[in-house]
């Protein structure tokens, strides 16, 4: 579509009336299918890291913080421990497998505020939808860095690649955190009760910049700073998927 045509067709979805649409049934799926997928796969990493520090939380978070040998060493153990290669071919198993739950949490988020976009016709919310699209991206660059790294520990070699692996670790965080700040800020525009959640949602991404910073002591706080606006989505995704239903209408396209 040529560029003008975007324009045109921009400008005519934001003459539309507020309306429920079909990209909620979307985002509601895909946020079901997060759920479910992330909980299956918090299982496939390992569960515990041979001594690294309580503030990581996951062995996984540890390692996408990870700076050196002894991080290394503190997550999977010295070659003398006997979990060593178990915790590796968890890590890495983990990881394969991450790529696909990239693809459903960037799909989720980008869906709903596309949807959000549809609702409230704010461009910001447009523009909004490739934030989660370039945390995937990152998320996709620091899993070849992981893997690397990963493989250079076991054959007892040191990766070049952990003086880069700050970069795009840092940047998907930040990504997310910021996504999650335009759907709270979204959800403002909802009501008193939805304001009251948005207003929640955008205070939870606020400790990302602390994990950033200090991983050692807050990188734990990643998890709930993320599933703030994550489950606020989900819940916009329910309720509009039942605004629909309920005034028995078809959602628009």
């Amino acid at each position: 579509m040529p560029l003008g045509g975007v324009q045109q067709w921009i400008e005519a979805e934001r003459a539309r009336p507020p309306a429920p649409t079909r990209a909620w049934y979307w985002t509601l799926a895909l946020g079901i299918a997060v759920l479910v997928f992330g909980a299956w796969l918090t299982q496939i990493f390992p569960q515990q890291g041979h001594a690294i520090a309580p503030g990581y939380g996951a062995p996984v978070l540890a390692f996408e913080f990870a700076g050196g040998q002894d991080d290394l060493e503190a997550i999977f153990g010295v070659e003398s421990d006997p979990q060593q290669v178990a915790r590796l071919a968890a890590m890495r198993t983990g990881n394969e497998r991450d790529y696909l739950y990239m693809l459903l949490y960037a799909g989720f988020l980008g869906c709903g505020c596309f949807a959000l976009w549809r609702e409230l016709r704010a461009r910001a919310l447009l523009a909004a939808t490739m934030l989660p699209a370039a945390a995937a991206l990152c998320d996709a660059y620091e899993n070849w860095l992981l893997f690397d790294i990963q493989a250079a520990f076991t054959a007892g070699d040191y990766s070049p690649a952990m003086a880069s692996l700050p970069y795009p670790v840092a940047a998907k965080f930040l990504l997310l955190a910021l996504t999650n700040v335009v759907i709270g800020a979204a959800a403002t525009r909802f009501g008193r009760w939805w304001a009251l959640f948005g207003t929640l949602a955008i205070l939870a991404a606020i400790p990302t910049v602390m994990a950033i910073i200090t991983p050692a002591a807050f990188a734990w706080m990643l998890i709930p700073s993320a599933a703030g606006g994550w489950l606020l989505l989900l819940a916009l995704a329910a309720a509009g998927s039942w605004r629909a239903i309920a005034r028995g209408q078809p959602l628009a396209g």
